[in-house]
């Protein structure tokens, strides 16, 4: 007897750094980019800012259409975050974008100093954040929101798709303060507009309703954990959604108003370490509160990550959709 063994694509390098959408998924190239430009036609004050990263963070619209305000620092994120600081300092706001290791763990003691400490607006967009590139822990901010999180009056926001980003770029810039903002960049996923979405700073929105589970989720795990609810619904289960793109400050009322639902399994669905982000934060919150919740956590683990191809490494470390639906089905 014959068998036939069905034979995936081999993968290349190039899926290393590929889209995170999925094969024939909508997307829109570069919305913060084009959101930025947009935004700063009528906002003169508006400035970029990168690390010499301006094509790889797609501020490079912004160049291309405002080259006067526009400011290549080089190779030197701690003196991007230090300018970028002295430029909030005589009435400007700066957008600086270099990728979200370099924001987070090269450039921390600038942005604690410098921007937080003295609540100046300025706008910290960071590229590749968690488990979206394959070049290894180098270049892997699986713990950027740990670090963040802990600095005072610094806000997080983890968007999850292009609608998310587009709408975030102006209220970020309207907000009085540092923001830290993950950034999709590139051929960026677009989902949100299915589900009647509007971002709004510090509110998470619940976009949908289930018996069983309710997932509590931020940044491209809202997008995974729509499509696990799916896979989820036809056998019968039934998953509640609550995106959560501000990670700080925390919308605390949307969250225990939808963990306290009795009967349901509290899951918290994020592309970053089980130490420090959204999973640590919502625990804490449900502890408490005194909340009786059962809980789990779909996170990066606490490790060094492998180097690869990006649809083998979320296959590995459980953030593909159907690891997802696959391990809230074991815990039901």
């Amino acid at each position: 007897m014959n068998t036939v063994t069905e034979q995936k694509p081999r993968l290349t390098t190039a899926a290393m750094i590929a889209s995170i959408a999925g094969d024939n998924q909508r997307v829109t190239a570069a919305p913060f980019g084009k959101a930025l430009v947009e935004l700063a036609r009528t906002r003169p004050e508006i400035v970029g800012m990168t690390a010499d990263l301006a094509k790889y963070t797609d501020l490079h619209l912004f160049a291309q259409a405002y080259p006067e305000r526009f400011f290549q620092m080089g190779m030197a994120e701690q003196l991007l975050m230090g300018a970028a600081g002295g430029m909030a300092k005589e009435g400007f706001t700066p957008f600086a974008t270099t990728y979200a290791v370099f924001g987070s763990r090269r450039a921390y003691d600038f942005i604690h100093q410098v921007i937080c400490e003295e609540h100046l607006n300025v706008k910290i967009c960071c590229a590749l954040p968690g488990l979206t590139t394959g070049y290894g822990p180098s270049h892997q901010a699986t713990e950027d929101i740990a670090i963040m999180r802990g600095v005072p009056g610094l806000t997080i926001v983890d968007p999850c798709d292009a609608l998310d980003i587009e709408q975030a770029v102006p209220k970020i810039a309207d907000h009085d303060g540092p923001v830290y903002m993950r950034l999709l960049r590139g051929n960026v996923p677009l989902v949100l507009d299915e589900y009647d979405y509007t971002f709004e700073l510090g509110k998470a929105k619940l976009l949908r309703d289930g018996r069983d589970a309710l997932i509590v989720s931020s940044g491209f795990m809202t997008m995974r954990a729509l499509e696990a609810a799916k896979i989820l619904a036809a056998a019968g289960i039934e998953i509640a959604l609550l995106h959560t793109p501000t990670i700080k400050p925390l919308d605390e009322a949307a969250i225990l108003r939808e963990a306290s639902r009795s009967g349901r399994l509290v899951v918290v669905a994020e592309n970053h370490s089980v130490v420090g982000g959204l999973g640590e934060a919502v625990a804490t919150l449900l502890m408490r509160s005194g909340t009786a919740a059962t809980f789990r956590q779909i996170a990066l683990p606490d490790e060094f990550l492998a180097a690869g191809a990006l649809p083998t490494l979320h296959d590995r470390y459980g953030i593909s959709a159907a690891a997802v639906a696959s391990r809230i089905r074991s815990w039901l």
